[in-house]
């Protein structure tokens, strides 16, 4: 892998010595191969392969740090809950490594402030951050092993972010939550979807959300994805005091 003393272009001159401090600050422990960490910094826009010819960035060790955070964040909630069940222990542990979360946690760590790419920051989507997260999850694993990657999870997610009786009541995705409770009441609902690129330059999707024969949410945004959630949100809201009786 080419020496992290080259020029980046997310952060400008940045020395080995400089990384391994900036790695060690944000681990709260001595890294013992600091290569390792280096391939978790670096985006695939760099196209950096290995001796063998294998590309070297951050994309397998975010799949392996994906399954630690799972492991730690499961044996916590089981530990923590004796009396969860496992539909309940599943659904905790996927608010708390859900996208939207790992995201908040990669930003507020500033960890694209380390990144290798090519590509400006400014032009990658908000899942960066928890990608990023992710890999160096699993860099720490590979590094240091299970104990040292338990004891970053505790430190960074579990103490300043678990807290079961606000994971309780957090939905981490009501377009989720409302298609479960129309099944659950044999209700009728669609969300009807079309193109609206209006006088915006980038492409939006407008949706609204029926709900029998009544529309009980709008929303516009860049993705499909993005607009029925916030429909679905919306109508969260509009029905909240009868979908929270079911749940």
């Amino acid at each position: 892998m080419a020496s992290f003393k080259n020029i980046f272009n997310s952060r400008g001159n940045v020395t080995d010595g400089d990384f391994f401090l900036a790695i060690k600050k944000l681990l709260g422990f001595k890294p013992k191969n600091i290569s390792i960490y280096e391939e978790a910094f670096t985006h695939r826009s760099t196209n950096e392969k290995s001796a063998d010819g294998h590309a070297q960035n951050y994309e397998r060790m975010e799949f392996l740090g994906d399954a630690m955070l799972s492991s730690v964040i499961a044996a916590h909630l089981y530990n923590e809950v004796p009396g969860g069940n496992e539909g309940y222990l599943t659904k905790m542990r996927s608010k708390v490594v859900s996208r939207e979360h790992l995201n908040e946690l990669g930003r507020d760590l500033e960890l694209i402030k380390h990144l290798k790419t090519t590509i400006p920051v400014k032009q990658f989507g908000g899942n960066i951050h928890g990608n990023v997260f992710e890999a160096l999850v699993g860099a720490i694993y590979l590094d240091r092993g299970y104990v040292y990657c338990e004891k970053f999870i505790n430190k960074r997610v579990i103490k300043p972010y678990v807290d079961i009786k606000k994971l309780e009541g957090k939905v981490i995705s009501y377009k989720s939550l409302f298609i479960e409770w129309c099944q659950k009441n044999k209700k009728q609902f669609k969300f009807a979807v079309y193109e609206d690129t209006g006088n915006d330059k980038l492409k939006h999707f407008a949706v609204k959300l029926h709900l029998d024969d009544a529309i009980v949410g709008k929303a516009r945004a860049t993705s499909k994805k993005k607009a029925e959630e916030t429909a679905a949100k919306r109508a969260y809201y509009k029905l909240q005091e009868a979908i929270n009786k079911d749940f």
